[in-house]
């Protein structure tokens, strides 16, 4: 048989066979129809809200390169707006205190306490552990905090040493905690056992429902002149970072140069910041956040300079800074270094101040009972607010039954707070953001 003659035959017989044609045609509709389906589940967990960004390269935009990478879409992630949203806003609360703060850290606590808030209380090393377990116990048995569980405290205690970097690398794990196990918050509040509010949640949750989900509160002034010699070059070290015991830093005679990728900032250690520039400091997918955290690790008062040279460095959210720590201190004079105890004789500037926070005060100072009475109608274990809906007659506590915790009923301290609001969101204040020497 010639090889003619046998090609011929065998082309012959194969399209002669039509058998082989219906699978072939249904193998190629299943084909099509899977490509689809994976074409089209890319669209929608790109965009759908309740499906994890972080996992998703985008493929919409060929002609520009770095689409193609995941920190491209993390970066746009944490970038997108939330004005939109409808939802009442969330607040992430940490309270943090030392030996002998306990009773005080639950006060703080309760004034602040609403149930659409999370709240992370930290005890460092130096309170002997009866205590912790007397504050982890005083959470456990309140019936509110059991039924809501949205108040844990930190099973790890970690040593914070003033001024030194331990106090930012307790904050960055309590936000690590926050961010794991709370995907329903929009800003991040630090607070410690000597602050408290000046005003009611309700207050502070009416009036930022109408603001933007972008805004962070936090105090900062650009470092210049001489004073960065005299602040950036000298390096200390942390005892908390090596030792067991709680002790003061310690100076080293040697002396670092200045850098020159980023600008150093400081300010006031008390912050409000979003969920999505504390999850860029967490993730720091440009390595930016790790680069500054590695700097500030021998910097002398690194709580007052970390956040604020981050932020002010990151193009994505030096727009979003506000310059304000949301609180009220009273300074000595000169130099200015160390917050005076607030006491009654204090309570008018306080109000004056239109801040929603206070601090420092002495435990059990008597302006605490008047805060209490005047300003946030606490009259048993919790701030008044709409959430509570029990009786409030003779001793019964009104918070003990909760009811709907996206209905506020703001007070005065909420046409304060609005004032407030009013002077750090206009453009002659906001143009000073990021910018001036100190």
């Amino acid at each position: 048989m010639s090889m003619k003659k046998y090609v011929n035959s065998h082309s012959g017989r194969g399209f002669s066979d039509r058998r082989w044609v219906l699978p072939f045609f249904a193998s190629v509709l299943v084909s099509i129809t899977l490509f689809m389906a994976a074409i089209f589940g890319l669209y929608s967990s790109s965009y759908g809200g309740d499906q994890v960004q972080f996992d998703i390269i985008s493929l919409d935009r060929p002609e520009d390169s770095s689409g193609f990478f995941v920190e491209s879409d993390l970066k746009r992630s944490l970038n997108t707006s939330r004005v939109l949203d409808i939802e009442a806003p969330r607040l992430a609360y940490l309270i943090s205190g030392t030996k002998g703060d306990s009773q005080r850290m639950m006060r703080t606590l309760q004034a602040v306490y609403h149930p659409r808030n999370q709240y992370i209380l930290h005890l460092d090393l130096e309170a002997p552990p009866r205590e912790r377990l007397d504050l982890s116990m005083s959470v456990k048995n309140d019936p509110t905090f059991r039924e809501v569980e949205n108040v844990r405290v930190m099973a790890q205690s970690n040593l914070v040493t003033y001024k030194g970097p331990t106090m930012i690398a307790c904050t960055l794990q309590a936000i690590a905690i926050l961010l794991k196990e709370s995907l329903n918050w929009d800003w991040f509040i630090n607070l410690s056992a000597s602050d408290y509010p000046l005003m009611t949640q309700d207050d502070l949750l009416h009036v930022f429902s109408n603001m933007s989900r972008n805004l962070n509160f936090i105090e900062h002034t650009q470092i210049r002149g001489w004073k960065l010699n005299q602040r950036a070059k000298p390096i200390i070290i942390d005892p908390g970072l090596y030792l067991s015991k709680k002790s003061d830093i310690a100076w080293t005679t040697q002396r670092r140069s200045l850098p020159t990728s980023f600008k150093l900032f400081t300010g006031s250690a008390w912050v409000m910041l979003t969920r999505s520039f504390v999850e860029y400091c967490i993730w720091g997918w440009d390595n930016l956040p790790r680069t500054i955290l590695m700097y500030y690790t021998n910097f002398i008062s690194s709580p007052e300079g970390y956040f604020h040279t981050v932020i002010c460095n990151t193009e994505e959210f030096r727009e979003t800074a506000i310059g304000h720590d949301l609180h009220y201190i009273a300074w000595d004079n000169p130099p200015k270094q160390h917050p005076l105890s607030l006491t009654i004789k204090d309570f008018d500037k306080m109000l004056n101040s239109t801040a929603p926070f206070a601090r420092k005060f002495a435990k059990d100072d008597p302006v605490l009972d008047k805060i209490d009475k005047e300003l946030l109608g606490r009259t048993n274990r919790f701030a008044s607010g709409a959430w509570c809906v029990g009786r409030s007659d003779g001793e019964a506590d009104p918070c003990s039954i909760r009811g709907d915790d996206s209905l506020f009923r703001p007070g005065p301290g909420a046409k304060r707070l609005q004032e407030l609001m009013d002077n750090l969101l206009s453009e002659e204040f906001r143009s000073k953001q990021c910018s001036g020497p100190t």
